[in-house]
C-alpha cells in the first residue's frame, strides 16, 4: 500500500470495516471504532457477523458479491453492535482489489446524518420558536392579571357554593402564568460562558441533586471513563441539561418500583461534526443518560427536540427543546435512540484547549 493509505483510511468520516476471507475482521478505521465502541486491536480476527447485527438477510447476497466481484448496497437496516440500540443505517460493500476474498464495508447511519443535518438549522429554528411564544407569553399574561383580578373581587359578593367558580378561575390563572414564565424563561437563556470542565463533576451534581428530589426512586450508576480530559463548556448549563435529561427518565419510570439510570462517559476521537458552511468542529467527549424505561413516543421520536413536543400528558414541549438550545449554544450535539427498554440520550462536547505550555 502506498504511504498516503493510512492516512485516507483514518480520514474516512463514516465508520469503514476490513473483512478478510474468513469474514473475519481485518481492520478497521476510527469511526468504526467509535461505532462499535470498541478499540481495533480488540476487535482485529473476531468474525464480523459476530460483532455486528444486521437485521437483513444479508450473508447470502455478501457471499455472491464475493464471489462475482460487485459492490453490494443495503439501505435502510437496522446495526445494532450490542453496545447500543440498533441505528437505521445505510451498507456499501465492495471486493477490496489486490486482496482475492477481502471486502470493505462502509456503514452509513441515516440518524446520525439527520441529527448533524438538523443541528446546523437548530439555532434559527429555536430563534424563531423564541420570539413567537416570548410574544405570546407578553400579550396573554396582562390580560390574565385583569381576570384573576376580576375573579377576586367577584368572589366578594357571591354566595359560598358559589365561591368554587372564583377559586378555579384564579387557581387556572396562576397555573397559565407560571406556564407562561417558563416560556419567557426559555427565550432569555443566555449565552454560555466557556471554560473548562470536569465533567464528572457536572454528572455528580445532578446525580446527588436527583437522588434527593425526583430521582429518590431510581438508581443512578456512574460508568466514567476516568482518563476523559477536560470539556470545553458552561457548567451551570450543563448542569441544567442533564438534571432535565434524569428528571425525564425519572418520571418515565414507574414512581414505585423505580428504575435504573446509567452515566456513562468515554471519548470518541474520530467524532466530527460538520456545519452547512463546510467549516468542521470535534466533539470527541461524549456524555449517555441512559434508562431502563419504556422509551419515547414512536410518533415523536423524531422530533422530541423541537419545542412544544412533548410525550408528557401535561408537558409543556419545552426542557427537551431547551436542552437542545443549550448544546447548541456550546457548538456541541446531542441525539436520542430510544427503544422500550433502553433511551440513550447522547452529548458529545469540544474538549477544553490545551493549555499553553510556558517557556523556560
Amino acid at each position: 500500500m502506498s504511504e498516503t493509505d493510512p492516512n485516507i483510511w483514518s480520514s474516512l468520516p463514516v465508520p469503514a470495516i476490513l473483512i478478510d476471507e474468513d469474514d473475519r475482521i481485518a481492520d478497521l478505521n476510527p469511526a468504526a471504532e467509535g461505532f462499535m465502541n470498541n478499540s481495533s486491536k480488540w476487535l482485529t480476527g473476531q468474525p464480523i457477523w459476530d460483532r455486528l447485527a444486521v437485521d437483513a438477510p444479508l450473508e447470502e447476497s455478501f457471499l455472491r458479491a464475493r464471489e462475482h466481484g460487485t459492490p453490494l448496497f443495503v439501505n435502510d437496516v437496522d446495526v445494532g453492535t450490542g453496545a447500543r440500540p440498533p441505528l437505521v443505517c445505510n451498507l456499501q460493500i465492495a471486493p477490496l482489489s489486490g486482496r482475492p476474498g477481502w471486502m470493505v464495508m462502509l456503514i452509513s447511519p441515516r440518524e446520525l446524518a439527520g441529527r448533524m443535518t438538523q443541528s446546523h438549522s437548530v439555532k434559527s429554528a429555536a430563534k424563531s420558536a423564541i420570539g413567537m411564544a416570548e410574544m405570546l407569553a407578553h400579550e396573554i399574561k396582562n390580560p390574565l392579571a385583569g381576570i384573576a383580578g376580576a375573579a377576586q373581587l367577584l368572589s366578594m359578593s357571591i354566595g359560598q357554593d358559589d365561591l368554587e367558580f372564583t377559586d378555579l378561575i384564579v387557581a387556572e390563572t396562576r397555573r397559565i402564568v407560571k406556564l407562561l414564565e417558563q416560556v419567557e424563561q426559555f427565550g432569555n437563556l443566555s449565552a454560555p460562558e466557556l471554560r473548562e470542565v470536569n465533567i464528572h463533576d457536572v454528572l455528580d451534581r445532578a446525580r446527588r441533586s436527583s437522588l434527593l428530589g425526583f430521582g429518590a426512586h431510581m438508581k443512578i450508576i456512574e460508568d466514567y471513563d476516568p482518563s476523559l480530559p477536560m470539556a470545553l463548556g458552561d457548567p451551570d448549563q450543563l448542569l441544567q441539561v442533564v438534571l432535565n435529561l434524569i428528571k425525564n427518565a425519572s418520571e418515565a419510570a414507574d414512581p414505585k418500583e423505580g428504575g435504573t439510570i446509567r452515566l456513562h462517559t468515554f471519548y470518541e476521537h474520530s467524532f466530527r461534526l460538520r456545519r452547512a458552511d463546510g467549516s468542521g468542529q470535534t466533539l470527541p467527549l461524549q456524555v449517555e443518560i441512559i434508562d431502563d424505561g419504556p422509551g419515547l413516543p414512536p410518533d415523536i421520536k423524531g422530533d422530541i427536540f423541537d419545542p412544544f413536543v412533548s410525550g408528557k400528558e401535561n408537558g409543556t414541549g419545552l426542557g427537551l427543546a431547551l436542552v437542545s438550545k443549550i448544546i447548541s449554544d456550546h457548538d456541541g450535539w446531542i441525539s436520542v435512540d430510544s427503544v422500550p427498554g433502553k433511551t440513550v440520550f447522547r452529548i458529545s462536547l469540544p474538549r477544553a484547549p490545551a493549555a499553553p505550555k510556558e517557556s523556560s
